[in-house]
């Protein structure tokens, strides 16, 4: 089908081919850098490993604002490797098999990335078969228990000496390997892998782009910040809303979709008012609601429970005075996960206004 937005969509794409697993997001760092380098007035990498992208306020004395995108995606940590050569692997973020399903996987060793397929085990088998009669029913009725993590391994076909000249050791880490990772459109949605958080990140780079072809200013500061290791507890948010200037957080992140959120499938965005981790500021939140009416979007309103941004973990532990937090809508968040095509449009101009009508 015809792309409402073909740039975009081609930046992102671009992102999701970037590997980033958790503590390791230097593909996505390099080619968000690229894009941000002629767009911003400075540019760096702090000691956390985020990347800092400054732009010059109208007003220098008004306070900044900080604009937080992680650049992590959902991915595997290497617990084992066993005698024959298969690897056993944690989660790094909030998954579980069933999210990656059986497939290919890249394994990023020191030397040389490996390929490997995420395996649960052969059906028509017995209870000799450990893993798999766990998770399929002797019945076969379809009644089976979803697997976990100590009942799937990566096949790999090397041995444990091959894998240490490429090396594969315990600490490395495991993505989706690129041939899963293409998006696909449909109907008015797009769907892939790692909308959370390249999305995001695509909609953070052409916001500013917006503002750079404007050659207006903005009323304060900013500071966009693409952060590491967001999926496992905040770690370069905290540091960077700790050492930048400005009281104000601001993230964009995917919001989930779900009958007990009130929250639709839509290219409408939503504004959060809690989570697990914080209550955002109402006020705030208040105004990017009033902003989003404004340009005839109907922005939704969220409580969220089993979920944390960039935002809310450093406003728990008072790295930042006010937080607030900006989703587009996902269907099947942290797994092959769908968003209206319209939704990366409706942030874009929800966060380009606020940026030149911000409120502290």
């Amino acid at each position: 089908m015809k792309k409402k937005n073909a740039s975009i969509f081609s930046l992102l794409q671009s992102l999701i081919n970037a590997y980033g697993p958790c503590g390791q997001e230097e593909e996505v760092k390099h080619l968000c850098a690229k894009e941000l380098k002629p767009l911003t007035d400075e540019l760096w990498t702090d000691a956390a490993g985020n990347l800092i992208g400054k732009l010059n306020g109208q007003n220098p004395s008004a306070p900044a604002i900080r604009l937080l995108v992680h650049m992590d995606e959902i991915s595997m940590i290497v617990k084992k490797i066993n005698e024959d050569g298969s690897l056993r692997v944690n989660p790094l973020g909030g998954a579980y098999p069933a999210s990656f399903g059986q497939g290919p996987v890249d394994i990023l060793g020191d030397h040389q990335t490996v390929s490997g397929i995420l395996s649960f085990g052969s059906m028509h088998t017995t209870k000799e078969s450990a893993s798999t009669n766990k998770i399929m029913p002797k019945e076969f009725k379809g009644e089976g228990l979803a697997p976990f993590w100590d009942q799937v391994y990566l096949t790999t076909r090397q041995t444990p000496k091959e894998l240490d000249k490429a090396g594969v050791h315990p600490g490395t880490r495991v993505v989706i390997a690129r041939s899963r990772r293409a998006l696909h459109y449909f109907q008015d949605c797009i769907a892939g892998y790692f909308l959370d958080n390249r999305a995001a990140l695509a909609i953070m780079i052409e916001t500013v782009r917006k503002i750079k072809k404007r050659k207006q200013l903005p009323f304060s500061d900013i500071y966009v910040a693409a952060t590491c290791m967001e999926e496992i507890g905040g770690h370069g948010a905290c540091y960077a809303s700790r050492t930048l200037p400005g009281d104000i957080t601001l993230a964009i992140d995917v919001g989930p979709v779900a009958k007990e959120y009130q929250t639709v499938l839509s290219p409408d965005p939503i504004i959060v008012y809690k989570d697990a981790y914080s209550i955002y500021d109402k006020k705030l939140s208040d105004y990017l609601v009033t902003l989003g009416k404004k340009l005839k979007l109907h922005p939704q309103r969220a409580v969220f429970e089993t979920y944390g941004s960039d935002a809310s973990i450093t406003q728990s532990i008072g790295q930042c005075a006010k937080a607030a937090l900006i989703c587009f809508p996902v269907e099947n968040t942290h797994g092959y996960e769908i968003a209206h095509q319209d939704s990366l449009e409706s942030c874009i101009d929800l966060l380009f206004t606020y940026l030149y009508q911000p409120m502290f």
